[in-house]
């Protein structure tokens, strides 16, 4: 059982925090679905992650594919299609705590500036927690990432 990871956002959009944390993900052999509600959203992302690094590459795809199967980042809005080890959490998408319960980690990355966002993540968190799943909330507020809580399970 894995770990869900709750990055509140004050400071940065999603794609840079994915940025940041999709690499991490690669160099240690995990593969990654990045599930969001808005299918426009995620095509901006899909661009995005062509472009930026400019030094660098980030293997990813759109869902929908015939090879979505062998992507190592795999961005769409339903079922793990990749074999992901890690699910991230964009717009308001949701995990249930069967799902959650099979993979090394959930990223649950949110805008704190808008209340419904927040309100949707702290619903989340109550649910993956009463699930006994083991959870981390994160703070960028001052300008540095910062773990703010806590809750491991058993």
């Amino acid at each position: 059982m894995g770990m869900a990871v709750f990055y509140h956002l004050t400071r940065t959009g999603p794609e840079a925090t994915l940025q940041t944390l999709l690499p991490r993900a690669l160099e240690r052999g995990l593969r990654v679905m990045v599930r969001g509600t808005d299918r426009a959203a995620l095509e901006r992302l899909d661009a995005q992650l062509w472009l930026e690094p400019a030094d660098g590459f980030l293997p990813h795809a759109m869902d929908g594919g015939p090879f979505d199967a062998d992507q190592p980042v795999l961005l769409g809005q339903g079922a793990v299609g990749n074999g992901a080890q890690v699910l991230a959490l964009l717009d308001g998408a949701g995990v249930d705590a069967d799902e959650a319960r099979g993979l090394q980690r959930v990223w649950a990355i949110f805008d704190g500036g808008d209340p419904a966002a927040l309100e949707q993540a702290r619903g989340l968190w109550r649910h993956l927690i009463a699930a006994e799943i083991s959870a981390q909330y994160w703070s960028e507020e001052t300008g540095r990432w910062q773990m703010k809580l806590e809750k491991l399970s058993g």
